[in-house]
């Protein structure tokens, strides 16, 4: 592939997540199937309620990353100082988007570089995909990227269904888990493993685990369809035979509680829980199942391109006080008490 198509297929990408719709159709990611069990008599205070948690050693504000999505491209430079911008004044984690583009050339290294210039002090999570980690040779082109932003650690995104559906799409994924060995020994930050819509299973988790990988973000199906993106880029007579992927994957809810269930055997895993977050509910729910913080990326990343960093503030402040709020109503005055709640139940259809 020509260097210089990367950077208009990463404009392209966010222009079709911001301004289309490309949501899951027929799949949901399961938050609206459990309900908190009220609790009438909570014994704490509202003002007692702290959401605060910790992230490779660094303090924020409520357990919450605004996720990998853009940069490699001239106006993605602006998007990410805004929203570092805005992680670094509410302390949330934030996530750049993959630097394949930088491993191309140097033309939009600024577009990556800008967050930890805005952000000094949040957690940054640089990242590259799968296809390209298959071909490492020694990790030293990625430590350059992790250099680049500062980052606390550095997330490689498994990426198969895209590939597939993408155009220019890189099919090669033997040699991922190998690839991804080397760089938990390798690099001297964590290692963070992420879907980016499809899904991780217990299966797929285990064998993380057993290579060294402590953070898995298991990015599950029902928010936004990386397929549909794909497909849309596709020509007209090309897309209908191509839909049938477009709500592929496992589900978020069930993705977090199969990867969950890792850490009864791997006390170290860190499970990160995205895939179309909609609310500081569906957050408190994903850490009442057990995942340790939660992540969001198009639409923070909407708000912000079409209403503004003001409406975005309004916006992470809403979730911050659903979150607060649940934990109240259901008398967990901390994160690690939400995580060991046993108030969540399922409805019944």
């Amino acid at each position: 592939m020509k260097a210089n198509a990367t950077p208009s297929r990463k404009r392209e990408h966010v222009e079709l997540t911001v301004h289309n719709n490309v949501a899951f159709r027929a799949k949901t990611p399961g938050f609206e199937r459990w309900e908190f069990v009220h609790n009438a008599l909570p014994e704490i205070n509202l003002s007692d309620v702290n959401t605060t948690t910790m992230l490779f050693a660094k303090k924020l504000s409520f357990p919450f990353m605004i996720s990998c999505m853009t940069g490699g491209y001239k106006e993605a430079e602006k998007i990410n100082r805004e929203l570092a911008e805005v992680c670094e004044e509410f302390h949330l984690a934030m996530g750049v988007g993959s630097q394949r583009q930088a491993l191309e050339d140097s033309r939009y290294h600024s577009s990556f570089s800008v967050a930890r210039k805005a952000a000094p002090s949040i957690p940054l999570v640089g990242n590259i995909g799968a296809a390209e980690v298959a071909q490492l040779k020694d990790v030293s082109k990625i430590v350059k990227l992790a250099e680049l932003i500062r980052a606390d650690a550095f997330a490689v995104h498994l990426n198969p269904l895209q590939e597939f559906l993408q155009p220019e799409g890189n099919t090669n994924f033997r040699g991922v888990l190998h690839g991804i060995e080397k760089l938990v020994k390798g690099l001297p930050i964590p290692v963070i493993v992420k879907e980016i819509g499809a899904g991780i299973s217990a299966e797929v988790a285990l064998r993380l685990v057993n290579i060294g990988v402590t953070y898995i973000d298991v990015a599950g199906a029902g928010g936004t369809s990386w397929a549909g993106v794909e497909i849309l880029r596709r020509k007209k007579n090309e897309q209908k035979a191509l839909h049938p992927f477009w709500d592929w994957g496992i589900s978020t809810v069930d993705a977090i509680q199969e990867v969950v269930l890792m850490k009864e055997q791997f006390p170290r895993l860190t499970v990160i829980a995205s895939g179309g977050m909609t609310s500081g509910l569906d957050c408190a729910k994903a850490i009442a199942f057990g995942a340790d913080l939660t992540a969001s990326a198009r639409p923070m990343i909407k708000i912000l391109m079409e209403n503004g960093k003001k409406e975005l503030h309004k916006k992470i402040n809403q979730w911050m006080t659903e979150m607060k709020g649940a934990m109240f109503l259901i008398g967990a005055s901390t994160i690690e008490e939400l995580q060991n709640t046993t108030r969540l139940q399922k409805i019944e259809p």
